[in-house]
């Protein structure tokens, strides 16, 4: 589990300080968990996934995916929803547009 807690860090893009200061703990104690020096209690578990919307499932056991839902999936539901039919349907048109574009510009990145 302690390799899943620095893979979960390094996908957030943060640093040791940053990621203590969210478990409200010290970048020292930090690192002495993230090195297996000192046993993660299950409070930070639960304060981890709740916060970035890790699956808890994949860091106790690994399987699955790392995380419930991109980041960003919850804040874009919530603006979605409370925009009018028709700016929804322009926002999906948008979104499609986007979409097709990543794709055109992916083919031609290929290394």
């Amino acid at each position: 589990m302690i390799h899943r807690l620095k893979e979960i860090r390094k996908a957030l893009g943060l640093n040791q300080t940053d990621f203590a200061k969210h478990l409200g703990i010290t970048q020292t104690a930090y690192s002495m968990i993230e090195s297996g020096n000192r046993p993660l209690a299950d409070k930070y578990v639960k304060v981890i996934c709740s916060s970035f919307h890790v699956d808890e499932n994949w860091f106790l056991t690994g399987e699955g995916s790392m995380f419930l839902s991109s980041p960003y999936e919850k804040e874009f539901t919530d603006i979605f929803s409370h925009l009018a039919p028709e700016t929804q349907q322009y926002l999906l048109l948008m979104a499609r547009e986007l979409l097709n574009t990543q794709q055109k510009l992916l083919q031609t990145y290929k290394p």
